[in-house]
């Protein structure tokens, strides 16, 4: 009986399936799943790679994150610009795949227009926002014409962070509002004439239909927009290096200067898990919020 089964099994379609699946498997294993594993391994070991090796440390280095303020200020600067940055991504393109999925001139124009940023290299993006904002840059020349003093953008820890902040709302715009335009396609026209036969307002529409309809694309949106954004690196190493005095510092640019400026891939990785962490959590706390029916 148990050659049978054997035998029955190997030709059944749960083979065939595992046996399409195992490149992808394998590759996964590889690249994804092995990397993470040998980074949770990293974090509890200190040394480099470029002297004599690791050394097990248990949980010291996540106890030294506890007590480090230089992280405490990161993190809070991560929660900051991720904030920031991921609402006006998302209500700014919502807003203008609204307009431009209504019959307007020069609507492909436009369209195109917007999903430009989003095929510029950030680190040439990074290079343009960097001039534009410098003290004798286009944008204090503008404030200029209106009386108002000069601002050294990069160089205060007020005003450093929202450039950052721009420029990363700015580079995700066009991807979400070619997004949210292909979600507004798949909701049936005949809801919205139901609605106007009905006496509803635009308002009302937007916010009984669309909103409804846009459901899943709005799930999506929030999770890739809040990963490119806790992943955030071009922008501050570009403009501004972590500074001034720390206040544009990001996570994953902390984690760079941790393992590749001070070879300590075992606090390096105990920083990347803390990131994956925040990741996982934002991304499930997305999905339960937007997911409830």
């Amino acid at each position: 009986m148990s050659k049978t089964y054997t035998k029955s099994w190997l030709d059944n379609d749960t083979f065939a399936a595992w046996t399409f699946l195992a490149p992808a498997l394998i590759l996964l294993g590889i690249f994804i799943i092995w990397p993470i594993a040998y980074l949770f391994y990293l974090s509890f070991t200190t040394g480099s790679f470029t002297s004599s090796g690791t050394t097990w440390v248990g949980f010291k280095n996540y106890w030294r994150l506890l007590l480090t303020p230089d992280f405490w200020q990161v993190l809070g600067n991560t929660i900051y610009f991720t904030v920031a940055t991921v609402i006006p991504s998302l209500v700014i393109p919502l807003g203008l795949a609204v307009l431009l999925d209504k019959s307007l001139a020069w609507r492909g124009l436009l369209r195109s227009a917007y999903f430009l940023p989003s095929i510029i290299s950030l680190v040439a993006a990074g290079l343009g926002f960097r001039w534009l904002f410098q003290t004798t840059g286009p944008v204090n020349a503008l404030l200029d014409l209106f009386g108002i003093a000069p601002i050294s953008w990069l160089g205060s820890k007020v005003w450093a962070m929202p450039v950052l902040i721009v420029l990363s709302i700015w580079k995700q715009l066009g991807f979400n509002m070619v997004v949210f335009l292909a979600g507004l396609q798949a909701i049936p026209t005949s809801r919205y004439e139901a609605a106007e036969l009905d006496g509803a307002n635009a308002w009302q529409q937007f916010w009984h239909i669309t909103l409804p309809g846009l459901q899943p694309t709005v799930i999506f949106a929030t999770v890739t927009t809040a990963i490119f954004t806790l992943r955030s690196f071009e922008q501050v190493y570009v403009i501004t290096g972590g500074g001034p005095l720390n206040s544009t510092n990001l996570l994953v640019y902390y984690i760079y200067q941790e393992a590749f400026a001070q070879f300590d891939f075992g606090y390096a990785a105990a920083l990347a898990t803390v990131l994956l962490a925040v990741t996982l959590v934002l991304v499930y706390l997305q999905l339960q919020t937007w997911g409830d029916e």
